[in-house]
């Protein structure tokens, strides 16, 4: 007699029949539906008519055309280092490590608004100023400001719809009037935005501008307190605004040339204040200022003592994401934030790929970047 199992005691099929196997099987599909929907929602399957990262990094290509190696938005910059002396004010609102007192390394990065790496400096384009504090604990804050005191418009959608009305007009290189026209009666908001922005001049530089993080986050104390705040870089050089000699040069760099010359003649500074908002303040609309009588509490010292071309390992690589934060700061309800970095790390996806050509602007020490 064989010691041999028999097969048909292996193998075992389950009948159809069988009630627990059925309601298994029935279980593994709606978890393989439920990740085949979440795949398509994130993805705007189910919406083809929202609004996505890659639809809004789509615009500013349709806008300032394909740059390969590029940032989507703030395509013009150069990359900056230095230091943050922290004065301990931040720790009575924030538990984050760059705020009690001592030095954090920083680098970060000049940049023009707008999708096109060549353009000619002008007064009339927005500058950035981004930033990326690392403590020594490891964690990391990123931010990226603008010489404007408030931004255009309250969503993306919005300024999904400036970017496009904003388009150049191929007969005149101008935007078409009637497309702006229709973008700001859908945009009643960006109206009396732009009205505050045209308010207040622009400086003669990047040296002597003031930068704001325009979005409200949150500090959050060692007693768990949450406060909305805003902050901004206030430059300690003294203001000069545009004039005509300026913009008269030949020299298509002149705006990052001088800062460049500037750095290398010693070290710029501005100082971190931290707008304090109370009750009732809008925490999810950037067009809208806070108060003048807010207390601001100055946090520390920002120095710049270093400048060169992008290239690879530097700020070049660095996606200046606005909700990389430490512990001690958290986002605020302000859709504009997610949206942000959404489109942010698309941007960095595309370009990280690509061939990279040589910044426009480039230091004379640095050499030329990659």
């Amino acid at each position: 007699m064989s010691n041999a199992p028999d097969p048909s005691t292996r193998y075992r099929l389950r009948s159809l029949k069988d009630k627990g196997a059925i309601g298994k099987l029935g279980l593994i599909g709606a978890i393989i539906l439920g990740v085949v929907v979440c795949f398509a929602y994130v993805a705007g399957w189910l919406s083809p008519n929202l609004l996505t990262p890659a639809g809004m990094v789509d615009a500013f290509q349709e806008v300032n055309g394909v740059h390969p190696g590029f940032r989507r938005n703030h395509a013009k910059g150069v990359c900056i280092a230095g230091y943050f002396e922290s004065n301990g004010q931040g720790a009575r609102f924030s538990t984050a490590a760059v705020f009690p007192p001592g030095r954090v390394p920083v680098i970060g990065r000049f940049a023009f608004s707008g999708g096109k790496p060549y353009v000619p400096d002008s007064p009339t384009l927005v500058r950035s100023l981004a930033l990326s504090f690392r403590p020594f604990n490891g964690e990391e804050w990123r931010t990226a400001m603008v010489n404007i005191p408030v931004f255009t418009v309250k969503n993306v959608d919005g300024f999904h719809d400036q970017i496009l009305a904003s388009k150049p007009d191929p007969a005149t290189g101008k935007p078409d009037p009637a497309k702006m026209t229709a973008f700001f009666a859908a945009h009643p908001e960006a109206v009396a935005a732009s009205r505050l922005i045209k308010a207040k001049p622009f400086s003669s530089g990047f040296a002597n501008a003031d930068y704001n993080a325009l979005n409200t986050f949150r500090f959050i104390n060692a007693a768990g307190v949450s406060t909305p705040v805003r902050w901004s870089a206030i430059a300690v050089e003294p203001f000069e605004p545009e004039t005509p000699d300026q913009t008269a040069t030949p020299d298509k760099n002149y705006l990052f040339d001088a800062v460049i010359a500037r750095i290398e003649r010693g070290p710029l500074q501005w100082r971190l204040v931290v707008a304090i908002g109370q009750a009732g303040d809008p925490t999810n609309n950037a067009t809208l200022p806070w108060p003048e009588d807010r207390e601001h509490v100055d946090v520390g010292t920002l120095t710049i003592d270093h400048v060169e071309s992008e290239a690879p390992g530097n700020c070049r690589d660095v996606n200046f994401d606005p909700l990389v934060l430490p512990a001690g700061i958290e986002p605020s309800d302000d859709p504009l934030l997610s949206a942000r970095s959404g489109a942010y790390s698309n941007s960095f996806t595309r370009r990280a790929g690509e061939k990279k050509e040589p910044s426009a602007v480039q230091t004379p020490v640095a050499g030329k970047g990659a």
